[in-house]
């Protein structure tokens, strides 16, 4: 799973990014799917919180 903030103005599809992805990676690194957001949960530093957005994914699983 692979989390896309776009940038103001900007636009793509996940068959996009899948096919950038598959050019420029190997395959075992190329994500399975791509969910769009508008922006990630951050620490105060700035950085990810990883942990959440794997939470959140674990939830829609169960849910």
């Amino acid at each position: 799973m692979a989390y896309v903030v776009l940038k103001q103005g900007q636009t793509a599809t996940e068959e996009e990014l899948l096919a950038y992805c598959r050019s420029k990676l190997a395959a075992f690194k190329v994500p399975r799917s791509i969910e769009f957001r508008d922006s990630l949960p951050k620490t105060i530093v700035g950085k990810v919180l990883r942990r959440y957005l794997r939470e959140e994914e674990a939830a829609k699983l169960k849910g």
